[in-house]
């Protein structure tokens, strides 16, 4: 159990495919002191660009099932038939060391996770419109026309779950400006403890 003295918290960053929560989270991290971004596990095929280790932890299957059963996993959630989760280990690792863990997870996880740490802030970041998502899924270049028209479709669902469950909303139409959102938030909620 953490006493009021400890600044550990665990800050949830969520958004549809594209909206920018890898970068807006590497940028909070680089700007402040004691951040672990976590690393997700997941079973799906590791893009050209990607590193094990520093993207994601890249496993089979079947050692993914063996993390769950091991209850080794914080959250978890298939997504567009691959599955992604939160090693909870790292998680508990960081808070004991009293730094900031910044999850970068579904709205489904982020909602776990609010169950297991329910003082923790979910933070979901928006488009600034559908257009723009759509511009941005385009650009990656990892994904298909059909994948990213299905994350696409289904970033409509995210948000509104978000809209019920997320204690606040970034629109990242500036990614300088909804950093800095992000961090105030995260500040003022460590602060307030």
């Amino acid at each position: 159990m953490r006493t009021k003295d400890h600044k550990g918290k665990v800050v949830v960053i969520s958004g549809p495919s594209g909206v920018g929560k890898g970068t807006i989270c590497a940028e909070v991290a680089r700007r402040m002191h004691q951040v672990y971004i976590n690393i997700s596990a997941t079973t799906r095929q590791k893009a050209p660009s990607e590193v094990n280790g520093r993207d994601y932890f890249f496993v089979t299957k079947d050692e993914f099932e063996k993390l769950k059963s091991e209850g080794k996993l914080l959250e978890y959630a298939e997504v567009f038939g691959n599955m992604y989760g939160s090693p909870r280990d790292e998680v508990d690792k960081a808070l004991s060391d009293d730094r900031i863990v910044l999850l970068q997870i579904d709205v489904q996880g982020g909602k776990s996770v609010k169950r297991i740490y329910p003082d923790s802030v979910l933070i979901f970041i928006f488009p600034p419109d559908r257009r723009e998502l759509e511009r941005r899924l385009a650009g990656r270049g990892r994904d298909s026309k059909e994948t990213a028209d299905r994350r696409l479709n289904w970033s409509a669902n995210e948000i509104a779950e978000a809209e019920k469950f997320y204690d606040y909303k970034v629109i990242n139409d500036n990614l300088e400006k909804a950093v800095s959102e992000v961090i105030e938030i995260i500040e003022n909620q460590i602060r307030s403890n």
